[in-house]
């Protein structure tokens, strides 16, 4: 080994002693001591190995005692559930309408000046309430003449009759000719047909006043008026004179694509699934669900040809009038039941990089089986499996993430709640040793 001696004098000498050798060397002259600093620190290296290797063999007797003390890896602890089939409604969403379950529009039958209107615009009326007057000026003159005409008429009647009824004994005893008595009793008859159509038309006459005063046709909320005062109206016009609608009950059109109408009805057919409940829940534009349930009534015989869907209605009560027509809904009802299916928790369900889901079983010897599971929606917190499971099998629900297939588990009910037990005494004797 080298050693620098710092209070030689000359930076040249050098003294050599049992085998080592001492460099003298200036402190002012740092240069020469570079060649000897590497000497020195290639002499550390093959001690530094030394330790090394000494401290892997250390941690490797260490490690190999711990390993031989746990006696190998544990099983794991499992929670599974027990899988029945059960009978899973089947719902149905559907964007759907409300329409008024009654619409009426309020027209003329007979033209005129409109004089008064009797209601007030956006309220409730009743049927038979009036609603507009129309000028009654004309009407109640043809209701006089229609009444003259009658009296003229039943008049004519009356004299002609009398006058058949004398000539019929006359012609009897030939005092008058058989014609004479034929067109009498003619005349008489033309006189009683005249009274009844003067009789018609003082009805008429009498209908048409009363088509004046213009009534609602049906209970409900009526809108606003679509003419006024003073307007010229007639019985031949296009637009009505307002619009009323009955709400309470109301109608939701629902819209259902054909071709989903057809599989179910094919797998109604086939006895796959069964036919569901007609109650009907709505949910309205802010999210909010209606609290009135309702039924649906019928659906359409026929497919519109714009949009390929079949028009389903249902019928709700509306007491508050919170379904307006027109409005936009969501209705949510089981349109069918399916009678052999499986409700596994969804953390239990996994997926692989296809996107195919699976789960993990309890098999034989405890050991775990992946099986893989058709789910075709969700019910509550749970996944509907319509294929891929039988009854009794055990579907494991928790610590899923270290489970591999074939892997040995300890399983357990998921209801029942896991022990932690204390540690056993061997082993916790091992460890004070080793300590």
């Amino acid at each position: 080994m080298h050693f620098v001696d710092q209070t030689c004098r000359s930076p040249r000498r050098s003294l050599a002693t049992d085998g080592q050798s001492v460099i003298c060397a200036s402190v002012n002259d740092p240069h020469h001591l570079l060649p000897h600093r590497e000497s020195l620190e290639s002499s550390r290296n093959p001690l530094l190995i030394c330790l090394v290797g000494l401290a892997l063999l250390t941690l490797a007797a260490c490690s190999g005692g711990d390993s031989k003390g746990r006696g190998g890896p544990r099983e794991a602890n499992v929670g599974y559930v027990v899988v029945q089939p059960q009978t899973v409604p089947i719902p149905v969403t559907l964007g759907g309408r409300v329409v008024a379950y009654q619409t009426s529009e309020v027209r003329p039958q007979v033209n005129g000046l409109i004089k008064r209107i009797y209601f007030d615009e956006g309220g409730y009326v009743r049927a038979g309430q009036p609603l507009f007057q129309i000028d009654p000026s004309l009407y109640r003159a043809s209701v006089a003449q229609a009444q003259a005409n009658l009296a003229s008429a039943r008049a004519s009647s009356a004299a002609a009759k009398a006058k058949a009824d004398r000539y019929k004994p006359l012609a009897a005893m030939g005092a008058v000719a058989q014609q004479d008595y034929t067109d009498a009793q003619a005349a008489a008859n033309e006189a009683a047909a005249a009274v009844q159509q003067a009789r018609a038309a003082l009805s008429t006459a009498q209908i048409n006043l009363r088509f004046t005063t213009v009534p609602a046709p049906i209970s409900g909320r009526i809108g606003r008026s679509l003419f006024t005062v003073g307007a010229l109206v007639s019985n031949s016009q296009t637009d009505p004179l307002a619009v009323i609608q009955r709400t309470d009950p109301t109608y939701v059109d629902m819209q259902q694509s054909a071709s989903d109408l057809t599989k179910l009805r094919q797998r109604l057919a086939s006895g796959g699934v069964a036919p569901g409940s007609t109650t009907v829940h709505l949910n309205l534009d802010d999210g909010t669900q209606y609290p009135q349930a309702g039924t649906v009534q019928f659906s359409e015989v026929t497919v519109n040809q714009d949009s390929g869907t079949v028009t389903l209605r249902a019928k709700f009560p509306n007491p508050r009038n919170i379904l307006l027509p027109g409005m936009f809904v969501t209705a949510v009802f089981d349109q069918a039941t399916d009678k052999n299916a499986f409700l596994v928790p969804q953390q239990a369900v996994k997926r692989d990089f296809n996107g195919a889901a699976y789960v993990y079983l309890v098999g034989p010897g405890n050991k775990v089986v992946q099986r893989t599971v058709v789910t075709d929606r969700t019910s509550g917190s749970n996944w509907v499996v319509t294929s891929g499971l039988k009854a009794g099998d055990k579907v494991i629900t928790q610590a899923l993430d270290t489970l591999k297939a074939g892997a040995s588990v300890n399983p357990a009910p998921a209801s029942q709640p896991q022990r932690i037990g204390a540690p056993r005494s061997g082993a916790a004797g091992s460890k004070k040793q080793g300590g």
